[in-house]
């Protein structure tokens, strides 16, 4: 058979696989959102209409569904820390208070609070599927991650926040070395918040999602203006 042929099969194989995974991921995110965070693959199976035999077919086991999972919230948080960017979402925080006319005018300061807002929306929204991710009770002991089972999303995040932080510095004739490095702290930062947050309720603990993305642009841009004013300009 003419390599070319076997080629196209192969390719649309590969397009139905990929197909075929997305539409049991989106299943796995009702069956969460519906039964909590702790759901079993009973449960997610007969939302998706088929069987667990199907599932580690395509995921292998439990660990790589619940990795398909995490990697479709890293997806979701990566994109709307890069919507960040558009001026208009710059906003949703209101006026942060310590750091003056920056939020107003300064793009990483309203890549901050943007970037911070969005990660707790995401959290407060779909809360079940924050835990699920974050806490990972669908996963007995042997089945985690080495390390926290989140640090997948943090990784992704961090880098994403840390190339925009490398364009804002560049654009000001900075070094962007340490920009890296600041965007994996900022981001391990609002993690740990958020996670405290959520366990006390969220915005029904007392402290609304727009206070405690002020407190964390706040306290984030306090140190980072503070650190990008050392920076040295770039050579």
């Amino acid at each position: 058979m003419p390599a070319d042929v076997l080629d196209g099969r192969h390719t649309r194989w590969e397009s139905h696989r990929a197909t075929r995974r997305a539409e049991l991921v989106e299943a796995t995110l009702r069956a969460i959102r519906r039964h909590g965070a702790s759901v079993g693959m009973d449960d997610i199976a007969a939302e998706a209409g088929t069987s667990k035999t199907v599932f580690y077919r395509h995921f292998t086991d439990r660990a790589g569904l619940y990795a398909a999972v995490a990697e479709h919230l890293d997806a979701v948080i990566v994109r709307d820390i890069s919507a960040a960017m558009q001026p208009q979402l710059a906003g949703e925080c209101g006026a942060v208070s310590g750091v003056g006319g920056e939020v107003e005018g300064g793009r990483a300061p309203r890549l901050l609070a943007s970037a911070i807002g969005s990660y707790l929306t995401m959290a407060e929204s779909d809360p079940e599927i924050y835990r699920f991710v974050a806490a990972a009770p669908f996963l007995a002991s042997a089945e985690r991650p080495a390390g926290d089972v989140a640090t997948g999303i943090a990784r992704e995040v961090g880098t994403q926040l840390g190339r925009l932080l490398e364009a804002s510095l560049t654009s000001q004739g900075r070094d962007p070395a340490p920009a890296q490095t600041w965007g994996h702290a900022i981001v391990g930062m609002i993690h740990a918040a958020a996670d405290q947050w959520m366990a006390a309720g969220g915005s029904a603990s007392g402290t609304s999602r727009a206070e405690l993305c002020a407190r964390l642009t706040d306290l984030a841009w306090g140190g980072l203006s503070a650190a990008m004013a050392r920076a040295g300009a770039g050579s």
